[in-house]
């Protein structure tokens, strides 16, 4: 299954043969409806197609049943539920597809172990050769262009592996980093700052605090 957000462009290979099922609903339709908003909370539309949710027979046993639930009602004489009932099936389809991306993701254990080693091997790398002086912080769209990872995809598999997103695991590492760099330097803290990546250190203070519970000042202290 792929899913498509309002204004993304898709095409269609004419010489290949296609069968299945597609849903096309006007963002309006949801409208006055809760799932208006909770629809911008759902990660997988915004997911490559390479990134697609593969399903099992008896996923796609459910997942048919609810296209068959929408082809009926639309088949049905329209009343004033006709639009209610329709929203509650779309809304039943997208929540299980939550369900079996979730499943995807810790069904792929191995994937998993390399990407999180790979992830690490990036931010390793980022930071020793100094990149963070010259191209600032590393961000989440940088770091899945390298994995080959949409931004939320890979988001949402750090999420279901970790407990943690892509931006934490950066934050994480730029602290790991910090410390090393206060208890062995005796750079100043706008220094270290400039050279993890951040524009102000006023930011790094505040994450380090955020993170520690301490200021950089009171870290280093702690070794003297």
């Amino acid at each position: 299954m792929i899913f498509v957000a309002p204004g993304q462009v898709i095409a269609v290979d004419e010489n290949l043969q296609h069968a299945g099922y597609s849903l096309l609903v006007h963002p309006d339709f949801f409208r006055n409806y809760p799932l208006s908003k909770n629809i911008k909370k759902i990660g997988f539309f915004s997911y490559s197609v390479n990134e697609a949710l593969h399903l099992s027979e008896k996923e796609q046993s459910i997942i048919v049943n609810i296209f068959r639930n929408l082809h009926d009602e639309l088949r049905t004489n329209i009343d004033d539920l006709s639009q209610d009932l329709l929203v509650t099936q779309i809304e039943l389809l997208l929540n299980y597809c939550n369900r079996f991306y979730k499943r995807q993701f810790v069904s792929q254990k191995t994937i998993s172990n390399n990407l999180l080693e790979n992830l690490e091997r990036l931010l390793n790398e980022y930071f020793d050769t100094d990149s963070g002086l010259y191209k600032g912080l590393p961000t989440v769209q940088y770091l899945a262009g390298q994995l080959h990872y949409s931004p939320r995809y890979l988001s949402d598999m750090l999420r279901s592996f970790t407990g943690q997103s892509a931006q934490q695991h950066i934050q994480n590492k730029v602290i790991e980093k910090a410390k090393e760099i206060l208890s062995v330097s005796n750079e100043s803290v706008a220094e270290i700052a400039y050279q993890l990546g951040f524009e102000h250190p006023q930011s790094f203070n505040k994450l380090f605090r955020k993170k520690t519970n301490v200021s950089p000042l009171q870290f280093r202290r702690s070794f003297n």
